[in-house]
């Protein structure tokens, strides 16, 4: 009788929960490789990480691709790479999908971050709503007078669909609402952060760690994203950042170190560094 992919399901939860080892690609005693692939929100936690541990490891060739949480999902279901970095959890019909292969995606929260609502720092506006942001994103308000602004069309940025960010913005604000005809989609927090940045009408939305002087953050139902408020979780649309492996790594192994290596006072100042909010502080 061939397993559901429900009940394959129930078996990555027991796996999680167990702390069931995997075996992802790779993986082993003598592991020279480690590939990493996905969110491009991640992926600046996912190159510093590679830099110190490489200096551990000097044995150990890593490689981090950064095309989106989607796409690093995909690879690790598909064997093509050890660790997916992701911005959000698991689709049901990417469990299905990994149950169908026989992989065991297992989660590794390694920091928080906050979806932070970003516009051009020349704008009067200091903050909205959500059910606002829902409106821009729609389409039904088009111009910043209607927000307290000054009277300019508004311009609107949005990740690609692929996007974990995305994908925590739909969550967050759309809900079941889809987005109007005129967005702008991009691929990358970088490229979200430079159209903002350069366009007076702009509003896009970012991670926390793409927040600095060249873009304003927006309050978001009276509050403001910051260490502080996404931690406590008071910040409206906190959410945490993954590291997936197929199945618990094994003990003692690469993968099992470079998922951990979050939990070291130097993982948590990299974290910190890059604008994003650790788990645990020693």
């Amino acid at each position: 009788m061939k397993t559901t992919w429900r009940a394959a399901v129930a078996v990555m939860v027991a796996a999680v929960l167990c702390g069931m080892p995997g075996a992802a690609v790779g993986e082993g005693e003598k592991e020279t490789t480690l590939q990493i692939e996905g969110s491009t929100t991640v992926g600046p936690i996912a190159d510093e990480f590679a830099t110190a541990f490489k200096k551990l490891h000097p044995g150990v060739a890593i490689t981090v691709k950064k095309t989106g949480s989607g796409d690093g999902l995909a690879a690790l279901i598909d064997g093509r790479c050890q660790i997916a970095t992701s911005s959000r959890f698991l689709k049901p019909e990417e469990f299905k999908k990994a149950a169908e292969k026989g992989v065991i995606p297992v989660a590794h929260a390694i920091a928080m971050d906050g979806v932070c609502v970003v516009v051009h720092p020349s704008n009067p506006v200091r903050g909205l709503t959500s059910e606002l942001v829902k409106g821009v994103y729609s389409g039904k308000i088009t111009n910043w007078k209607e927000l307290g602004g000054a009277d300019m069309p508004i311009v609107i940025i949005s990740r690609d669909t692929s996007s974990g960010t995305y994908e925590s913005f739909t969550h967050f604000v759309m809900g079941k609402d889809t987005m109007a005809d005129k967005v702008e989609y991009v691929n990358s927090n970088p490229q979200a952060h430079s159209r903002v940045s350069t366009t007076e009408g702009a509003i896009g939305y970012v991670g926390l760690g793409f927040v600095d002087e060249k873009v304003k953050a927006l309050k978001m139902n009276g509050v403001a994203p910051s260490r502080k408020t996404i931690q406590s979780g008071e910040y409206p649309f906190s959410r945490p950042l993954f590291l997936f492996t197929n199945g618990y790594p094994n003990l003692g192994s690469i993968v099992h170190a470079f998922c951990s290596f979050y939990l070291s006072e130097k993982g948590q100042e990299i974290i910190e560094a890059k604008g994003f909010v650790p788990v645990t502080s020693y």
